[in-house]
């Protein structure tokens, strides 16, 4: 906050007696005009940008819903309202502006701080409390500064001090740091997300999964840089930080070796891009499609609706079976038991057919019928065959192509005989 004081703003009035007669000059009226034009303006420049993009910009940080959603709106604002305040100092004796400037620099302030939260954690719950936060803090910084007591207070902050090693740390630094440390990390989230939002697009499967590996990647690095740009600005040694970098190491190394496996091997499945967003998978008995590759786990979504949260340690120590990685032909069969008076060449080409009459079984490979036992019921007939849209179920066909066969075997008269048992009585 202390950052404030560098801006060039006018200094605040101390007396409220001064305030007051300064806001009873007829000169308010012309800095009342000057802050109007500067408004219509504002809205102006940032209107006609949203329209020359031509783009739905309800999402965007800059824009917003409306023309004075984003962070666009005040920020132009700002920058006219130094232009008036520049070109009215030399005539006037400022007093509006001196109110005004404050202001739009905390509405700055809290728009970038609520727009970049909002868009980089959209569904989280402890977003709210922290934009309040945000909010709150801003206004009160701007009210101190106004009424002059800001300086007051980061002075008398500064003299309560303390030494940790070889530095000496007071209450204002450790303001400074958070704030600072605050703000880094803020902006870094809003290039990572910019960054993310452009590599994400239009990008499908494989390339979907290697693109937010490397989103992923490149926001972890800007917020560690970040961190450390922000407290080396406060004064803070980061040579001390070995110590806890040691005691990490060794928390990992013990108590979260899970944890981290789980997260290497995420890394590994998004950089060697050996399952996909997409992929049909079968692991640990649970089969259905990838439709989230995350850091720590991996969510596979069944026909039936239902998600298994499967840990990335699992994927990468487990077999798994990758059902459409290299190639999405599956084969499928059923089976079907005939009388054996039944003429065997007959049922061999019905079957044939039934199986062809499905619209998903693909003509080449072509299906394949096979006499493939003898049984004791009857002859035991096997129906081959291939698809390449497993996603769009496997029992639903195997049932369509069951029901077809067996229509055409009643329509022929070809027994399906149910099971027989001789029992042989021997009499004494």
């Amino acid at each position: 906050m202390a950052s404030l004081k560098h801006i060039p703003a006018p200094q605040p009035i101390d007396d409220f007696a001064g305030w007051l007669d300064a806001f009873t000059q007829a000169t308010v009226l012309l800095e009342l005009a000057a802050l109007g034009v500067s408004v219509l303006a504002a809205w102006g420049l940032v209107a006609a940008l949203r329209k020359a993009l031509g783009q739905q910009q309800e999402k965007s940080i800059w824009f917003g819903r409306r023309v004075i959603d984003g962070v666009l709106f005040p920020l132009v604002l700002l920058c006219l309202g130094y232009v008036a305040l520049e070109l009215l100092s030399h005539f006037v004796n400022i007093a509006v502006f001196r109110v005004v400037i404050p202001v739009l620099i905390s509405l700055v302030v809290i728009r970038v701080g609520v727009k970049v939260l909002q868009a980089t954690f959209a569904e989280s719950t402890w977003i709210k409390p922290l934009e309040q936060t945000i909010s709150w803090v801003a206004w009160m910084a701007m009210v101190l500064w106004v009424s002059g007591l800001l300086p007051v207070i980061l002075n008398e902050l500064d003299l309560i001090t303390w030494k940790v090693g070889g530095t000496t740390l007071s209450v204002r630094n450790i303001l400074e740091g958070m704030v600072t440390a605050g703000a880094v990390l803020i902006i870094t989230l809003w290039i990572s997300a910019g960054i993310e939002s452009r590599l994400l697009r239009s990008a499908t499967g494989g390339e979907l999964s290697l693109r937010k590996a490397a989103s992923n990647a490149v926001r972890a690095v800007l917020m560690f840089v970040g961190l450390m740009m922000a407290l080396s600005a406060v004064g803070i040694d980061l040579t001390a930080l070995s110590v806890l970098g040691g005691a990490v190491g060794v928390g990992i190394g013990l108590g979260l070796q899970k944890l981290a496996a789980n997260y290497v091997s995420g890394f590994v499945i998004l950089t060697e891009r050996s399952m996909r967003i997409g992929d049909v998978v079968r692991v640990d008995g649970f089969e259905g499609q990838i439709t989230q590759i995350n850091a720590r786990y991996t969510v596979v979504r069944s026909q039936t609706g239902r998600e298994s949260i499967v840990p990335n340690e699992m994927l990468i120590t487990q077999r798994v079976e990758n059902l459409s990685l290299a190639d999405p032909k599956v084969n499928q069969s059923v089976s079907v038991t005939v009388g054996y008076d039944s003429h065997v060449e007959q049922v061999m080409a019905l079957l044939l057919e039934a199986a062809l009459s499905q619209p998903r079984v693909l003509r080449e490979p072509a299906p394949a019928v096979q006499l493939a036992n003898f049984g004791a019921d009857g002859l035991e007939f096997s129906v081959a065959y291939w698809i390449d849209d497993l996603e769009n179920g496997q029992g639903n066909l195997r049932s369509e192509i069951n029901l077809a066969i067996l229509k055409t075997l009643r329509e022929h008269g070809i027994d399906i005989p149910y099971p027989q048992r001789v029992v042989h009585t021997k009499v004494h």
